[in-house]
């Protein structure tokens, strides 16, 4: 097992799990920024304002990429699967 081999096994590991979890996070940064600005114009300071939009736009966005999400982790469990004949020389 080479170097090169093992860096590339964690590069494809930080590159599926960056590319898995943006979208929940970037969906779940851009409703806190609106809820934000909603609680600055309007001047309400509710803490717990956030809490419920934010829950719903998450589970919006894992019903809609959801099965996106679970392919993009079946073929890099399988693409590590296969490679593991060459993990273990």
């Amino acid at each position: 097992m080479s170097d090169a081999f093992v860096l590339d096994i964690g590069k494809q590991a930080i590159l599926t799990a960056l590319s898995v979890s943006a979208p929940i996070l970037i969906v779940s940064m851009l409703v806190g920024l609106l809820i934000s600005i909603f609680q600055a114009v309007t001047q309400i300071q509710e803490q717990t304002l956030t809490f419920v939009p934010k829950m719903i736009a998450i589970i919006i966005i894992l019903l809609i990429l959801g099965p996106w999400m679970m392919k993009v982790i079946v073929q890099f469990t399988q693409n590590m699967l296969s490679n593991i004949t060459y993990i273990t020389k």
